[in-house]
């Protein structure tokens, strides 16, 4: 990427009070520095502080130098599709709530966009998750994850059976609502709540955490990134699932079918602050380390 940046994106729901705050703090100091400025949604008139060209989504990859997520993690997660492949690296500012990817604070925003635009923010590059999803009805379709790739039931009340199996090799049946395929990045999401492991975002390994399985012994497993997951539902008539790309749905998965997943070869690159800590960001975010000795500094 260019430095220093001379075209930004900004992402985030503007309708959001917090998020509009952080975009009009923006946009005037974008302006005042000679940064144009694309956005994907009307801003509000009274946040439309300088000079904005709203564009379509696919505009933000091919002219953005800069993309600035403004929001939770599913705001980052929506800004990495529009950017995954291309050489736009993502500054995440967290006004949403647990905020593990949109590492920025509000009160930090000016410093944090001023080291972005300047190339002086830590570059943090994350691999990209695959899913193919190979349908007899509907034929094949793939995406592209950050976080994970979730195959979940899709009536509800009723579970779901399936099988797993890396590298061609059988692993085991399952039944219950679902398994979570994360990516090291994504092992403090979804696949977190489901008894999975945090992983250290740069280890070169994949999750899978079973949903609500109805077997006790049915339990997350860490495998090497470099596998290839497959699962197939099992041949039953009342059996459908549902495949879900970091919140966006790809398709139905019917008995017979099947959904591959692997690393991709695309990735993203995130943009931390000099200062930044993952351990810390834990600390932070799962409040730990509160104990009578303070580390956190």
């Amino acid at each position: 990427m260019p430095f220093p940046v001379r075209v930004c994106a900004l992402i985030g729901r503007f309708t959001d009070p917090r998020v509009a705050e952080s975009a009009g703090l923006l946009l005037p100091h974008l302006a005042a520095r000679g940064v144009e400025v694309l956005v994907t949604e009307e801003l509000p008139e009274r946040t439309a502080t300088g000079p904005v060209q709203r564009v379509e989504e696919p505009a933000i990859g091919e002219r953005a130098d800069l993309v600035i997520a403004i929001g939770g993690d599913g705001t980052l997660l929506y800004a990495a599709r529009l950017v995954a492949g291309r050489d736009v690296p993502l500054l995440g500012i967290n006004r949403g709530r647990l905020g593990f990817l949109t590492d920025v604070m509000p009160q930090d925003v000016i410093g944090c966009v001023d080291a972005a635009l300047e190339g002086a923010a830590e570059l943090d590059r994350r691999p990209l998750l695959q899913a193919r999803l190979l349908s007899a009805v509907a034929g094949a379709a793939e995406a592209l994850a950050l976080n994970d790739v979730v195959v979940q039931k899709l009536a509800t009340g009723r579970m779901i059976d399936f099988e797993t199996s890396i590298d061609s090799r059988y692993v085991n049946t399952h039944a219950g609502d679902g398994i979570v395929v994360a990516s090291a990045t994504g092992s403090t999401a979804y696949a977190l709540s489901c008894g999975g492991p945090i992983i250290e975002p740069h280890l070169d390994v994949l999750v899978l955490a079973p949903i609500s399985p109805h077997t006790l012994s049915d339990r997350p497993i860490v495998v090497s990134a470099r596998s290839l997951i497959e699962i197939r539902l099992t041949e039953r008539p009342d059996g459908r699932g549902q495949v879900v790309c970091d919140g966006t749905v790809l398709g139905e998965l019917g008995p017979g079918d099947r959904l591959q997943v692997s690393l991709a070869r695309e990735a993203v690159t995130l943009l931390h602050p000099s200062s930044y800590d993952y351990f810390r960001l834990l600390r932070s975010k799962l409040h730990w380390g509160r104990g009578s000795l303070d580390h956190s500094r």
